[in-house]
């Protein structure tokens, strides 16, 4: 085959579509993946149905990848939620929004996405070459010139990282992408879990593992060294979920973000508002009216809370589970209360790598020029997606990220090898 112009590693979100948008400018493209298929990661987002954007503004955008969300700005207004859903309309795949602004396809189907941008790449012009694992960047006087194969070599006139981060390695997500920029010379964040589930200390968690909890809220708390009381950092209302370590669920990832750095400074609580549209008062006033029965305290409590979580209750609110109602104390009725809007675990380390949705850290955001995706460091490299050191909330916030960068980066990748023709 003649020499391809452009190489792009890696077939997540953020390659196929920085592989598209490069073969649509006309470019020689071809795509490595080391993996047997393309969007093997897509595919698993949004627990399968494709979590793919968000309906919020650039604004909001920026803000969800705080502190690093300026850096998106370019790639957002050049490529955004309108753009990535007229191309997925062309290659008939439908959208719908969903609670807190979610976009996914009408068919619930992440794999669909993935079909089409396949389909579209290819149509598009890009060649993909799967099972074809880059061992390193070939360099020569700073600038790019191929890629070394574990069979073979390739030579290009540019090179577009999009190997993802280190969570579910299972998806090809393994962290090459860190080992060619460190060999290019480029400062490597070190990665950690952003979006993750949190282990917890208490051991009533285990009791309750499997129980999903709708509608409530869940507040992060932190108390540094020498603090007497924690403070609010953070709050969520929604869907969470107990596990045998701990706490995993939508709210629950999108608080994840940033607590392995306040674990290195103090304690981390979560607080979970059991009845969040009531106020301590209104529960107050429903307890003394509800304790006029005869019931005892744990057949009360089933009406209250779900079953796995009774057990639990009883032993944190210190009221004997066959005491009749009718004889509970104002003290313990406040300690019911107190449990019901401040049922607290503490929160002992972030979930593993393997399982985290998102990695942060990656390729340092001021060695890559935000307009073109390129490196400042060696012509014609360009950094597409999670290997950069961006990470935003839960939501379609991360995925929007990687195909924005991604076509900001093969168009980039497209112009540059013109100029230099």
């Amino acid at each position: 085959m003649s020499v391809p112009k452009i190489i792009v590693i890696g077939g997540g979100a953020a390659g196929m579509m920085a592989a598209g948008s490069a073969a649509q400018g006309g470019a020689k493209v071809v795509l490595l993946e080391r993996g047997t298929a393309l969007g093997r990661k897509l595919c698993i987002s949004g627990k399968g149905r494709g979590n793919i954007t968000n309906t919020a503004d650039i604004a909001e955008f920026v803000e969800a990848f705080s502190p690093n969300g300026r850096f998106l700005y370019g790639a957002f207004s050049r490529f955004f939620r309108e753009e990535l859903l007229e191309l997925l309309r062309e290659q008939g795949v439908e959208t719908k929004i969903e609670r807190g602004g979610r976009v996914f396809p009408v068919s619930d189907r992440a794999g669909d996405v993935v079909d089409a941008l396949e389909r579209w790449l290819t149509a598009s012009g890009a060649r993909v070459r799967l099972n074809s694992r880059v061992k390193s960047l070939v360099i020569d006087n700073g600038r790019i010139v191929g890629v070394k194969l574990y069979a073979g070599q390739m030579e290009a006139a540019a090179v577009i990282i999009a190997t993802g981060g280190m969570s579910y390695p299972k998806t090809g997500s393994s962290g090459d992408g860190y080992t060619f920029a460190a060999e290019a010379g480029h400062t490597i964040v070190p990665p950690r879990p952003a979006l993750s589930a949190l282990v917890t200390l208490e051991a009533w968690v285990k009791e309750a593992q499997g129980l999903a909890l709708k509608n409530v809220e869940a507040k992060l708390l932190f108390q540094a060294h020498g603090q007497k009381r924690p403070r609010k950092v953070a709050s969520e209302f929604g869907e969470m979920l107990f596990t045998h370590f701990g706490l995993s669920g939508p709210i629950i990832l999108t608080l994840s973000r940033g607590v392995g750095d306040l674990l290195k400074q103090g304690n981390v609580f979560v607080s979970i508002d059991l009845k969040p549209a009531l106020s301590s008062e209104q529960l107050q006033a429903r307890l003394i009216r509800d304790f006029k029965q005869v019931k005892h305290f744990r057949n009360y409590l089933r009406e209250l809370l779900p079953v796995s979580l009774i057990e639990p209750f009883i032993n944190l609110s210190g009221v004997e589970e066959d005491k009749p109602v009718n004889s509970v104390t104002a003290a313990e009725r406040n300690r019911i209360v107190e449990r019901l809007k401040d049922l607290r675990v503490t929160v002992k380390d972030m979930g593993s790598l393997d399982e985290a949705i998102v990695t942060a850290g990656g390729v340092a955001i001021g060695e890559i020029d935000s307009r073109t995706m390129m490196s400042k460091l060696v012509e014609g490299l360009f950094f597409a997606g999670e290997v950069i050191d961006i990470d935003g909330k839960t939501g379609g916030y991360n995925l929007q990220a990687a195909f924005s960068t991604g076509y900001v980066a093969g168009k980039a990748a497209c112009e540059y090898i013109e100029q230099r023709r």
